[in-house]
């Protein structure tokens, strides 16, 4: 299959491992896979365990239902559980844990929540219900953004009133800014975000070399994506160079998708500020509908609490979002917070780090296999 088989080929996989341990030289380096995604792979095809003992890799706040906080989620609960109300969201967001049980409890409880695959989807629902008030969960970083947006400019021109959004959208620079200027964490590099990258392009990224004198190579997701994206972030470190590279340059263009972008700013605007989990609240990280379509705002329309809730004591997915746990060093991981009783996020999400480790067993990096060459 194109752009697959070739991107799982054992003797290139050797190959790239070979050029990783040859230009690592045995220096102990860290570098921050910046997407869910990108976690997702490394341990699904073993990644971490070919890799030379003295390369590092961290897991980053790229996991967009990983970052909702708690309070956000019973937010969403309190309009899915207003009478009248047609509440969707992701399949993702249905068991994520708030102070009060999941959507899914609320579901339980009595409340009308559905899950979609798209934003149009919720569209599609509030036309065929006109007499119910019909609203949409959306999350996500720059990637998902584009749909929602569109699906708002489609609602705007057909004149659907009984549908909103309850908009959690988040944009990836303000985080990264963040860890970098953590006392926390030491880091070498970063493998950038695939999927985001095709939206906003490369060229955010550039204050990463420029303020803070780390390299960081944009990659795609498949095994041979992620190798390659490591011996190019070596090779930089190597020729003394720092600056954004493109490994993934079959879907990604420096400059981005300038439609989706011009979409996106005609139906959003910065937020002064939004709350991550685990990382408190970050300034201009989070997108809300501006002025021409606040009809269609879902917490302007109903009444949302907006009080902060603080995580559960036992959960530490603050840690593993900004990279400073593995998911196997928290207490409660395999034991009472697995995918099918979850305490955090991590836990819950498809792209959540918790769960790769649980899912493919990675439970420590004690275990490794030879790589024989090629």
């Amino acid at each position: 299959m194109k752009f697959v088989d070739e991107y799982r080929d054992p003797a290139a996989a050797r190959f790239a491992v070979e050029q990783i341990k040859a230009l690592s030289g045995g220096k102990h380096l860290k570098f921050m896979e910046v997407c869910g995604g990108h976690t997702h792979t490394i341990y699904k095809h073993g990644i971490e365990r070919v890799l030379p003992s003295n390369i590092e890799l961290i897991h980053g706040p790229g996991c967009p239902v990983c970052v909702i906080p708690m309070g956000r989620v019973d937010d969403g609960i309190a309009v899915a559980e207003t009478p009248g109300v047609i509440f969707t969201s992701f399949g993702d967001m249905m068991r994520v844990p708030g102070s009060n049980g999941s959507l899914l409890d609320a579901k339980a409880r009595g409340a009308d929540f559905r899950m979609v695959y798209s934003p149009l989807d919720a569209l599609r629902i509030a036309k065929e219900n006109p007499d119910r008030e019909v609203v949409f969960f959306a999350i996500g970083f720059e990637t998902t953004a584009p749909s929602t947006a569109v699906t708002l400019q489609k609602a705007r021109a057909a004149g659907i009133d009984n549908f909103s959004v309850f908009c959690n959208h988040v944009t990836i620079v303000p985080p990264l800014k963040a860890i970098l200027e953590s006392p926390d964490l030491r880091l070498d590099g970063f493998i950038g975000p695939g999927h985001v990258s095709t939206v906003i392009g490369n060229r955010p990224y550039r204050f990463v070399p420029a303020q803070y004198g780390k390299p960081l190579v944009t990659s795609g997701f498949e095994p041979l994506d992620i190798l390659q994206g490591i011996v190019m972030l070596l090779r930089q470190i190597r020729d003394g160079r720092c600056e954004v590279e493109n490994q993934y340059t079959r879907a990604v263009r420096d400059e981005g998708n300038l439609r989706a972008l011009r979409i996106m700013s005609d139906v959003f605007e910065v937020r002064p500020y939004f709350e991550w989990r685990g990382m408190g609240f970050i300034s201009q990280s989070g997108l809300k509908l501006n002025e021409a379509f606040a009809p269609w705002d879902a917490e302007l329309r109903f009444s949302v609490p907006g009080v902060r809730v603080a995580d559960p004591k036992a959960c530490q997915c603050g840690e593993v979002l900004k990279g400073v746990i593995k998911p196997w060093e928290c207490k409660v991981f395999g034991t009472a917070c697995t995918p099918e009783t979850p305490i955090g996020t991590c836990m819950v999400s498809s792209e959540g780090a918790c769960a790769a480790y649980y899912n493919y067993g990675r439970y420590n990096r004690t275990a490794t296999i030879p790589v024989k060459s090629a």
